[in-house]
């Protein structure tokens, strides 16, 4: 028959095929956790990212850049966002 050279992939070609398909899967579905994880999250932010922003509302308090009123309402915004 034309275009028939051989019997085919053989065992190793199976072998081959069976496992890159395995890992097909697998990437799929591990990377489609990793995306649905990351988007559950509520907040990226480490804690330590919120802590930093409010020892700068506080150190811009203390140097007097903001009021009062400005700073009681940033500290609030940030403490309510947690």
């Amino acid at each position: 028959m034309m275009g028939w050279y051989g019997y085919g992939p053989g065992w190793g070609g199976w072998i081959v095929m069976t496992v890159m398909m395995l890992g097909f899967w697998a990437l799929l579905v591990f990377g489609g956790l990793a995306i649905w994880k990351s988007a559950r999250r509520e907040d990226n932010r480490s804690p330590d990212a919120r802590a930093d922003a409010e020892r700068l509302l506080d150190e811009r308090f203390a140097r007097g850049e903001i009021e009062a009123e400005d700073y009681k309402a940033r500290r609030e915004l940030l403490r309510g966002s947690r």
